[in-house]
């Protein structure tokens, strides 16, 4: 069970963070170069790296407390 709630919030966490560096990617560009453009590749990229880190740190504060 506690590995199940960690992939569950691994994902929660990957969708946030993927949906946030979609809609900044596409401001920055917008206010940039004037046009609505997302970098896919980096937003899909921050998604994983912090839906799998984030899950890890925060069960290892959990563990210790």
């Amino acid at each position: 069970m506690k590995m199940m709630s960690r992939i569950l919030e691994g994902f929660v966490t990957f969708v946030i963070a993927f949906v946030i560096s979609v809609i900044v990617s596409g401001l920055w560009n917008t206010a940039a170069h004037g046009f609505f453009s997302v970098d896919w590749e980096s937003s899909f990229r921050l998604g994983i790296i912090l839906g799998i880190i984030s899950p890890w740190v925060i069960s290892r504060g959990r563990d210790k407390a």
